[in-house]
């Protein structure tokens, strides 16, 4: 089986759970805090352009669905975190986040990116607990690689490793702007779905 991952197209918004796709394909949900570089990553793994990157951090309000080659969906939730919003907005945003990941069987595979400049904040490790306990696989990306020196990086490995207690060699270590890291990123996606998609027939 081969999974093209440039085959990914725009499929549906959703605000609530009636508004998600059919349930016919497994799904990988992408979280991290707003202006981590979510949609730049989305770009940068699937194709170019396919999510909108905003300028203003907590653009995405809402929960994006993406269809990649007919074989799985990957599912932009909104960015947690933004300071500049109301506290009604960000318990709409959070019951949104936590609505479908509570209720959505389709969900196999969690990806939290974290701004390797800052490190897992409170947020991603409350996000990163969450996973966990609902037993939900969780990919590990470390974003804009490309901010630091080789120096720093070395530094935030140990930091983002120590905080998460899981071994560096299981974090992504990328840039979304120069695609650093994404060709591992890619190859372990491909083989995570085609082994769950392999293991359920």
């Amino acid at each position: 089986m081969k999974i093209h991952l440039e085959n990914t197209c725009f499929e549906k918004v959703a605000f609530k759970r009636e508004d998600y796709p059919a349930k016919d394909l497994p799904e990988v949900c992408i979280c991290g805090r707003s202006n981590v570089g979510k949609s730049s990553f989305i770009n940068a793994t699937f194709k170019n352009n396919i999510a909108k990157v905003g300028s203003t951090p907590g653009k995405t309000r809402s929960i994006v669905f993406f269809n990649v080659d007919n074989i799985f969906r990957i599912v932009d939730l909104p960015g947690y975190g933004y300071a500049k919003v109301s506290k009604e907005e960000k318990i709409k945003w959070r019951k949104m986040i936590e609505d479908y990941l509570n209720n959505r069987q389709q969900l196999k595979l969690g990806i939290l990116i974290i701004d390797i400049r800052v490190g897992p904040t409170e947020d991603d490790m409350l996000m990163f607990s969450f996973l966990e306990s609902k037993e939900i696989p969780i990919m590990i990306v470390a974003n804009k690689c490309d901010k630091l020196s080789n120096n720093k990086l070395a530094v935030q490995r140990k930091v983002i490793s120590e905080k998460l207690g899981i071994s560096p060699e299981y974090i992504f270590f990328v840039s979304s702007k120069n695609k650093l890291g994404i060709k591992d990123v890619q190859k372990s996606l491909i083989d995570f779905f085609i082994n769950e998609i392999l293991g359920e027939k």
